[in-house]
C-alpha cells in the first residue's frame, strides 16, 4: 500500500505516526514527482494560507488535483479540508476544488475556542465501530456551508453542522483525528486505497 502525508506544513507528523500504528508505512510527500508513485494522499491540518502559498511553490497543485481526478483517495483535515473545498467564504487561500463542499474558515472561533466532543460516526466498516463515539478534537476548526450532491456525512455536531465527509474516495474533516489516539479514521481511509490503486 503506498500512501503519502504532504509534509511542507502542519501537523504531518502525526498523522505519519499514525498509520504506523497500522502498520503502514506512509511516505513524506513534499515534491511533485513524490505523488507518482502513491495511490492515497492525506493533507494535514496547519495554517492554511500558508499550505496554499507552499503548495503552489512547489508546483503541488495541479498533481494533487489529478490524483483526485484518476480516483485515488485523498484526506484532508482541518486546513486540509480548507484546501479541498470546492470554494470557500474567504478570497484567500485558493482552494483546490476537488470535494464539492464549501468551507468557512475558522468559523468555530480561534485557538482559544478550541475545543473536544464525542461525536457518533457513520459508514465505518468493522463490528460496532460506527456506535462508538469519536472524541474530535476541533483547532481553529472550518465550518462546511454547503454539502454538494454525493457527498456523505461521517459525523455531524449536536446542531446537525457536518464535520466529517466523504465524496467517493476523497474524505475530509473539520477536527484532528491524528492528535488522538483512534485510528479509525486513519483505517477507514486506508479502505479507500486499495479500491483506488484497482
Amino acid at each position: 500500500m503506498e500512501v503519502g502525508v504532504l509534509a511542507i506544513q502542519g501537523d504531518f507528523a502525526e498523522h505519519i505516526a499514525t498509520l504506523e500504528r497500522l502498520g503502514v508505512e506512509a511516505r513524506e510527500i513534499r515534491l511533485p514527482h513524490q505523488l507518482e508513485t502513491i495511490e492515497g494522499l492525506i493533507i494535514p491540518g496547519g495554517e492554511s494560507t500558508t499550505l496554499s502559498r507552499l503548495m503552489t511553490l512547489y508546483d503541488l497543485r495541479d498533481p494533487i488535483a489529478a490524483m483526485a481526478a484518476q480516483g485515488k483517495a485523498l484526506w484532508g483535515t482541518c486546513a486540509g479540508m480548507i484546501m479541498m473545498a470546492q470554494e470557500i467564504t474567504e478570497e484567500d487561500p485558493v482552494p483546490l476544488g476537488i470535494m464539492d463542499i464549501g468551507v468557512h474558515r475558522n468559523a468555530y472561533g480561534r485557538q482559544v475556542d478550541s475545543f473536544e466532543l464525542d461525536l457518533p460516526i457513520t459508514g465505518f466498516a468493522g463490528p460496532d465501530s460506527s456506535q462508538v463515539p469519536f472524541h474530535c478534537v476541533f483547532i481553529r476548526a472550518p465550518m462546511i456551508n454547503r454539502l454538494g450532491d454525493g457527498v456523505n456525512v461521517l459525523a455531524s455536531l449536536p446542531d446537525g453542522e457536518p464535520v466529517a465527509v466523504q465524496q467517493g474516495k476523497v474524505m475530509a474533516t473539520s477536527f484532528h483525528p491524528e492528535l488522538t489516539n483512534d485510528t479509525r479514521f486513519h483505517a477507514h481511509f486506508l479502505d479507500l486505497v486499495p479500491v483506488a490503486a484497482e
